[in-house]
């Protein structure tokens, strides 16, 4: 009994003892924050390990953009945001809070705040600006900034609105800490998050422009924004072309996460309306120094123009590590004709991705197979365990397969696939109501077509979309493409004014709020989210909430595999493929240090303009580098 209660005694003060320890060092001041084990740089990061801490500056970084812009806010449903500006983030124009590293994923360094801190329950979060950081025009960025930025965003990004959803208030605690309150607790991810956050100048869109009117946040602009980050728009022509400077007395150059970074003097963009006419401007020189290729036939068939030949233009191959995004056909459940199951499984069979890849890819492409595709997060085979003890409060309401077969998509290896595969979808669109009649794809009581449109903006869509276009009508599906300018595709998929389109979601190795934007209720009714397929699923509600608060990463691990075998299993999407490389081509004028970041593949922020090659370029081209 003595030695029971002793030892009781002994396990309850370890017990208090590793929670004061955890609520202690929960509540220090980190400098580094990661949501999946300690960053490599410890406590001493003082630059990436990849980078070349002596890159010289200077020189032109030369870009094409393809379509136009309309605005300077990129924080607003409305208008076309020029480039080096992002909705979500800083861009070329904002210091955030603190960086996201380029070289590990879900982790971040700090930028304007120089650390932070949260309680052990996470209710809140404490961020500590640092002193030197300061706007372009001289002033300091203050405490009432970073409340004022918060508070814009929130009302006005449909981005920041969702990812900051439960942060209730910023309140300042001194002249350099300010801290966020959250409307819950137990959310691991949302100390971390709030170092994304863009800080803008109050005092500046507070303020009036030349003309004495009142600048609006809310509202679109060209008139050329303050800003803090390494550059500043230096002059542009509005739509067409847009250039940036970089600030010689940038107040961050010489923290860990600048250093050996962001060397070009001047960042140029010009627009160009056609994707035939933007790969002539590079094959030509002068208007585009780097093109990511995402076309696997120009990879392989294309570059053999004379400055690939005299090795003036390379071709490289960046491998990556990060997850790879969900690419496919996003089906609009606000239209009643893809709200049935059934129909959305039909519709996955006639997509043939062996075939494409065959003939159209040159094999360099993978079939997609998960929403968390290239991690650990990724389901397969059949639940087990604690994802499966997860799913089991859920069974009457997800499909009985789910618990009984694992997840496979249709694999055109044979001949005789099509045949088989057609029959299927013929077969689901049966029991869906749908027969075929006259070789046309009908509703059985109705009498109406099975008729949909695809949406896009480019050649690509188009090379994706037409074979399975195809496939679709040798079943009576009237499918069809419709192509339309950059401009009205955005607003239009802001707007969910489509039947369906080919996009991408991408994840990170520690999902979590931004879930909420991908899958929730909320999301679906909220123009600019990224909730394409309109999914409204209380089940999925339910497990990106459990997801969002995961006790530790086990818990976290068996959640996602969860929601990515719900969402599989409901045919949201019909998945296409990825690519676990990034593939630029790029005129022979850089330096680039020997190793680059293998989580993202490539960061074209550490490389430099060598002037021995700039100048050789020059000469041979007559002045078009």
């Amino acid at each position: 009994m003595t030695v029971g209660r002793t030892l009781l005694t002994s396990l309850l003060a370890a017990a208090l003892l590793a929670a004061g320890l955890q609520a202690t060092q929960a509540d220090e001041w980190r400098t580094t924050s990661s949501l999946i084990g300690e960053s490599k740089y410890g406590d001493n990061f003082q630059h990436y390990d990849y980078v070349n801490p002596n890159a010289p500056k200077g020189g032109t970084l030369n870009s094409v953009v393809l379509g136009t812009y309309d605005s300077f806010n990129p924080y607003i449903v409305q208008g076309s945001p020029a480039a080096g500006l992002l909705g979500f983030g800083g861009g070329l124009l904002y210091d955030t809070l603190m960086e996201q590293a380029t070289d590990e994923g879900s982790t971040s360094h700090p930028l304007i705040a120089d650390a932070y801190k949260y309680p052990a329950d996470y209710s809140s979060a404490t961020y500590r600006l640092d002193p030197r950081a300061k706007w372009h025009d001289g002033q300091p960025i203050t405490v009432d900034d970073v409340i004022w930025s918060f508070q814009a965003l929130k009302a006005n990004s449909p981005m920041y609105s969702r990812y900051f959803e439960n942060v209730t208030d910023a309140v300042a605690i001194s002249d350099r800490e300010v801290e966020f309150h959250f409307n819950q607790k137990g959310n691991r991810e949302l100390p971390k998050i709030i170092g994304d956050l863009a800080v803008l100048p109050k005092h500046w869109w507070e303020g009036t422009d030349a003309n004495g009117k009142k600048r609006d946040v809310t509202k679109p602009t060209l008139e050329i924004p303050l800003g803090s980050a390494a550059y500043k728009i230096a002059s542009f022509k509005p739509g067409s072309e847009i250039i940036w400077q970089r600030v010689p007395d940038y107040w961050a150059a010489k923290l860990p996460v600048k250093i050996g970074r962001e060397n070009f003097d001047t960042q140029r963009f010009t627009y160009i309306l056609d994707d035939n006419a933007a790969w002539l401007a590079f094959t030509k020189g002068g208007l585009d120094d780097v093109k990511p290729e995402n076309s696997s036939r120009r990879w392989k068939t294309a570059y053999d123009f004379p400055a690939v030949k005299t090795g003036d233009v390379i071709k490289q191959e960046f491998k990556t590590t990060s997850p790879e995004p969900m690419q496919a056909f996003m089906l609009n459940q606000r239209r009643p004709l893809f709200q049935d199951r059934l129909v959305r499984e039909a519709l996955t069979y006639p997509f043939d991705f062996e075939t494409m890849n065959r003939t159209l890819f040159f094999g360099f492409n993978t079939r997609t197979s998960s929403y968390f595709q290239g991690t650990e997060l990724a389901s397969s085979g059949l639940p087990q365990g604690k994802e499966l003890e997860i799913l089991e409060k859920y069974r009457d309401k997800l499909p009985p397969e789910l618990f009984t077969q694992e997840f496979k998509l249709p694999v055109y290896d044979s001949p005789q696939a099509e045949r088989k595969y057609l029959k299927q979808a013929v077969d689901l669109f049966a029991k869906a109501g749908w027969v075929i009649k006259g070789g046309k794809m009908v509703n059985a009581k109705t009498g109406e077509p099975f008729k949909f449109e695809i949406l896009g903006w480019n050649d690509t869509d188009q090379v994706i979309s037409s074979p399975y276009i195809a496939n679709l009508r040798k079943i009576g599906v009237d499918a069809t493409l419709r192509l339309i300018d950059q401009t009205q595709y955005v607003n239009r998929v802001n707007n969910f004014d489509f039947d369906v389109i080919i996009s991408q979601l991408g994840q990170s190795e520690s999902p979590g709020n931004e879930q909420r934007d991908f899958w929730s209720s909320k999301a679906a009714d909220r123009p600019g989210s990224r909730n394409y397929a309109g999914i409204k699923n209380p089940v999925v509600d339910d497990l990106v909430d459990r997801i969002i608060f995961a006790t530790d990463r086990d818990d976290l691990v068996a959640a996602t595999h969860a929601l990515d075998r719900v969402l599989l299993w409901n045919y949201y999407v019909v998945p296409q493929y990825y690519r676990a490389v990034v593939w630029l081509a790029y005129w022979n004028k850089f330096g680039i240090p020997e190793k680059q970041p293998a989580y993202v593949g490539a960061d074209q922020n550490s490389w430099w303009i060598d002037p021995d090659k700039e100048k050789a370029l020059a000469a041979k081209y007559r002045g078009s580098n």
